[in-house]
């Protein structure tokens, strides 16, 4: 069974032929997780330039989400069979739950429920949440087991460090993906990043991917240039110190940057 790859390559506002000449610079580069959702609206391209690189299946790690209007417990499987289609896949390595229903309208019990049965039924090789508060993630939990939840996809970049949410998927074993991990490329302009970078002959980018990398997150920044794709691999070369680690835990400022009206209320 693979391990959730260290870093990947979102997907998040790519489309057209834009996604497919990012998923196909990535892996030619050398990525293998690759991530999309329901909402993006660009599985088939993603599926696309996945069939078109010819990279065998059993190398890649492709991450789907299932969106809010497929929560209910008749729609979900339906949904991920027509992601498979446009994905050109027959099983996909890890399945999330992009959102918590909104307002609760359909109970967590209800969706991972399903989420299951389509682990069960051979869809998903893995699955787990996304923008769970803990609330959430204890009642989805408390359905499937901590074991089943390979992983919780969060925001998380220096900016937000979202520490409740870090804190208690540890405390129960589950494993994170840092989602926007560089701010929507606002990591880039802050002098103490900057500053680090200078010190390792690094530059911000990897500074604040080797910080999330270095507390054990998965990390899926995307990039629409080839550059910066392959430069964001250097991140899992580059190793900070204490200090380092220390001086960009302070740059939290809550700063949440995926706020949709919808969202559950934050911890």
């Amino acid at each position: 069974m693979q391990q959730i790859p260290a870093l990947g390559l979102g997907t998040f506002r790519l489309k057209d032929q834009q996604v497919i000449d990012s998923v196909r610079n990535g892996l030619e580069l050398g990525y293998r997780h690759i991530d999309t959702a329901q909402i993006y609206g660009n599985e088939a391209e993603v599926g696309q330039a996945i069939a078109e690189s010819g990279v065998p299946r059993s190398e890649l790690f492709v991450t789907t989400k299932v969106w809010t209007d497929n929560l209910g417990s008749d729609k979900l499987i339906p949904s991920l069979k027509e992601s498979l289609r446009k994905l050109r896949l027959d099983q996909v390595d890890l399945t999330l739950i992009h959102w918590p229903s909104p307002n609760d309208e359909i109970q967590v019990a209800e969706y991972m429920a399903a989420l299951m049965e389509a682990k069960a039924a051979g869809l998903t090789d893995k699955i787990g949440v996304s923008n769970f508060t803990n609330a959430h993630l204890q009642q989805a939990m408390e359905v499937v087991g901590a074991d089943q939840i390979a992983t919780h996809q969060v925001e998380i970049h220096p900016f937000l460090q979202n520490r409740k949410v870090v804190e208690f998927a540890q405390e129960h074993g589950i494993h994170l993906t840092a989602y926007m991990p560089l701010a929507y490329g606002k990591v880039i302009s802050d002098t103490v990043i900057q500053g680090i970078a200078a010190g390792h002959a690094a530059n911000p980018a990897q500074v604040a991917l080797a910080w999330a990398l270095q507390q054990g997150f998965a990390v899926i920044p995307s990039s629409t240039k080839r550059a910066n794709l392959e430069s964001n691999l250097g991140a899992l070369n580059l190793t900070l110190s204490e200090q380092d680690m220390a001086s960009i835990a302070k740059l939290e400022r809550g700063e949440r940057l995926a706020n949709p009206g919808f969202a559950p209320k934050w911890d």
